[in-house]
């Protein structure tokens, strides 16, 4: 009966429950998939300058809390589309602080970035709720058949959560853009070298084709 009348008004009155002008878009995946790296790209590329979101490291859980940059608007083919970038921590199922002592990091340290991590895990998957569109960056080289990254897609799917997966490092010759298709295929995959800028282009292009605006 909601829906109905829903429509109702939309006939009446167009556009009174129509498509959200500004959109929340998040950005997650697996730690060290390159999520940092394409918050800072698309920030260069549309921000007009260099503004790096998060810090970029081969250590994992570099980023340990959301970061937001708002007000950033993607203009193709007379179409723009203006959010508020959310990234977000690496999600992981496990964190061991063990892990840190390999990066030469003394046992103090190790276990404070343990903690940090997954505070800013729990902190991610609260923030799926606010989210309009999640990009899951996943790294091409790796096999996409992890607990971790079904994880993550199912806890988009459970909310109807629009996804749009980039396929990064597709500049490394252990790249399987195709794996990850044949993993998700209900979700559209774009290839990419966030490091690079290979494919970014198409990425936003297709962005506004899963955002239902």
């Amino acid at each position: 009966m909601m829906n109905s009348l829903k429509n109702l008004l939309n006939k009446l009155v167009p556009g009174i429950f129509g498509k959200k002008k500004h959109i929340k878009l998040g950005l997650y995946g697996p730690p060290n998939a390159g999520k940092s790296t394409l918050a800072n790209k698309i920030c260069k590329d549309w921000l007009g300058e260099e503004r790096e979101m998060s810090s970029v490291s081969a250590i994992p859980h570099e980023t340990r809390e959301v970061k937001v940059q708002e007000n950033i608007s993607i203009k193709k083919k007379g179409k723009q589309l203006s959010f508020n970038l959310i990234d977000t921590p690496g999600i992981a199922t496990k964190i061991d602080y063990e892990d840190f002592l390999k990066h030469k990091m003394n046992k103090k340290v190790a276990k404070e970035r343990a903690k940090e991590a997954t505070k800013g895990v729990i902190e991610a998957i609260k923030w799926l709720d606010n989210m309009d569109c999640v990009i899951v960056v996943l790294d091409s080289t790796i096999n996409p058949y992890s607990q971790v990254n079904i994880t993550i897609i199912g806890n988009l799917a459970a909310r109807n959560i629009p996804v749009l997966i980039a396929a990064n490092k597709t500049d490394l010759k252990k790249a399987n853009i195709k794996g990850i298709e044949a993993a998700f295929p209900q979700y559209p995959v774009i290839g990419i070298s966030a490091e690079k800028g290979t494919n970014v282009d198409e990425l936003y292009e297709t962005l506004f084709s899963v955002i239902k605006r």
